[in-house]
């Protein structure tokens, strides 16, 4: 049965996230709220719970995995950014925009994607996501929270414990999401490629 920890969504309590914090830390996997969607979550070294998280959402090792980090310069230890994409990212962070970058040996290998040694990356502008990032000290292993077979992210944080409560071990409420996922951008290529249209407006980035 997963925990549901209700928090205000601009000043959350220290005292539930802390203990939501635990529980990523101590290997579980925990739904919670950003600025596009609810998306999963779990520890970045955790092997175990990088394949159940791949599971529940029923995607293989090709499908990116997202890194939700504090800020730009924590961004930045776990890709390689040179200053055309340094530029770029500033414009989108924080906000709604995953960035595909190359990973750095600060990212196991088995979770960027097995032959291009990408990730996903993006600093989301959310109160309560960034409260636990910066309780955890590290980024969260993350992806949309779209289950299996649906096209569409989950919003409610009730829904989310009655559907999946024998997956998760937590849940984080914290009101209704967008419902609606980032915008993706590829910058490992030569140029920037938008892969993926949602919240972030490509025109803020240029694109």
């Amino acid at each position: 049965m997963s925990q549901l920890f209700e928090v205000h969504p601009q000043n959350p309590q220290p005292r539930l996230l802390k203990q939501a914090a635990q529980i990523l830390h101590d290997g579980g996997i925990a739904a919670v709220p950003t600025d596009s969607s609810y998306a999963l979550v779990c520890h970045l070294d955790d092997k175990g719970a990088a394949e159940r998280l791949r599971r529940i959402r029923g995607v293989d090792e090709k499908h990116h995995l997202t890194l939700l980090c504090r800020d730009l310069s924590e961004l930045a230890s776990y890709a390689r950014v040179d200053n055309r994409q340094y530029r770029l990212l500033k414009l989108g962070t924080p906000g709604p925009y995953t960035f595909i970058l190359e990973a750095t040996k600060e990212v196991p290998r088995r979770v960027s994607h097995p032959s291009r040694r990408t990730i996903g990356l993006r600093v989301p502008a959310h109160v309560v996501t960034q409260e636990l990032l910066a309780l955890l000290g590290q980024p969260l292993l993350a992806t949309t929270l779209i289950p299996p077979g649906e096209s569409e992210p989950l919003n409610d944080a009730q829904e989310i414990r009655e559907r999946f409560q024998k997956q998760l071990q937590a849940v984080v409420d914290a009101g209704a999401c967008p419902m609606q996922p980032t915008t993706v951008i590829d910058l490992s290529g030569d140029e920037a490629l938008l892969v993926r249209s949602g919240r972030g407006d490509p025109a803020r980035l240029g694109l």
